[in-house]
């Protein structure tokens, strides 16, 4: 009986391993989205993690008649890429990002996380002064 208990004691722990890594660290899809950089914070209670949103072009309606704008919600896992996306808010934006299937604390608390800039372009206009 003891041998059994073992048995099933290992297929357990390593079942639960195997289900660990597939849902929590395993990346299920990588891709870019581009669009303007929204905003980035720092946020959290126990974990301070780098959440942003990025706004992509173009508009659809879930129903006839109505609009809706694509937003990209993401974690920053980096601080250093964090901190130069928080420093050019407002800016076009083309973002690589990793898609897991589960969130972890220490990571963000969305499942998709941005690990690089690929490009980032300014659309902003240049300053001008009121009253000329």
């Amino acid at each position: 009986m003891k041998k059994y208990l073992t048995i099933f004691i290992i297929v357990l722990v390593v079942g639960l391993g195997i289900f660990v890594y597939f849902h929590f660290f395993w990346v299920f899809g990588e891709g870019v989205k581009a669009g303007t950089l929204n905003y980035v914070v720092k946020k959290g209670f126990v974990f301070k993690t780098y959440e942003g949103s990025l706004i992509q072009t173009g508009f659809k309606g879930s129903t006839a008649g109505t609009i809706q704008s694509y937003e990209f919600r993401f974690s920053v896992a980096n601080s250093q890429i964090a901190n130069k996306l928080m420093s050019n808010s407002g800016r076009d934006f083309e973002l690589h990002y990793k898609e897991f299937v589960g969130v972890v604390p220490w990571r963000g608390v969305t499942t998709f996380i941005v690990d690089s800039i690929v490009a980032m372009h300014d659309t902003r206009l240049p300053p001008t002064t009121l009253g000329q």
